[in-house]
């Protein structure tokens, strides 16, 4: 006698509908770079912890030292702010995938990474002191090294995105690395700042 009851079907999970390619916190790399960005800000943290702990040791700030020139502190701090603009573009371009726009916002954000790293080659001549002078002196250069050595990876990592995004291959996992390369332009602009700000800033005020 046959079986009367139906046979087991293996259930199917439909996933056509389910993106390639996760922008945001949805993509593994996205949260790669937020934990990169949380350990180099902690770096920049304990160096602005150092440089606060020394203008406590000292009556006069900075210490024996004219403070720094801020023509090419201004002249940076400017570039970074308008530089927001197009990595935000890039950003908002890439989840449709519409490469011509993010060739024009990536070009634009290559030029302002390149114009900040040349700026930033003449800010090291007008910090009115040596790397060796003392400790004041040090902590400078660091901070400014530091945040050089930021904004020069910056710049290399737009300019490969740059050159991908004139092949056919500035496509899926392509698009979100120019949407994450944003996340990591924002994180090069407010440590600038906040460089402008204690190294330019506070000392003409404290």
């Amino acid at each position: 006698m046959e079986s009367l009851r139906e046979p087991i079907r293996p259930l199917t999970l439909d996933v056509s509908d389910v993106p390639s390619v996760a922008f945001g916190p949805s993509n593994t790399t996205w949260l790669a770079n937020v934990f990169y960005m949380t350990i180099e800000g902690m770096m920049f943290a304990l160096m602005f912890a150092s440089y606060f702990y020394l203008r406590t040791r000292v009556q006069q700030w900075p210490p024996g030292h004219l403070a720094p020139d801020l023509r090419y502190g201004v002249a940076n701090a400017v570039v970074f702010i308008l530089s927001v603009i197009p990595a935000r573009w890039v950003q908002k371009r890439a989840p449709s995938g519409d490469r011509a726009a993010i060739r024009i916002g990536l070009m634009v954000l290559a030029a302002f990474a390149l114009l900040a790293t040349a700026i930033r080659v003449f800010e090291f001549t007008t910090l009115n002191c040596r790397w060796s002078d003392d400790a004041y002196s040090s902590t400078l250069w660091v901070l400014i090294g530091m945040h050089a050595g930021h904004l020069a990876t910056e710049l290399i990592e737009t300019l490969v995105l740059l050159a991908v995004a004139f092949t056919d291959k500035m496509e899926g996992t392509r698009l979100a690395d120019a949407a994450i390369n944003s996340d990591y332009w924002y994180f090069v602009v407010v440590t600038g700042l906040l460089n402008f700000i204690f190294i330019y800033g506070l000392p003409r005020v404290i």
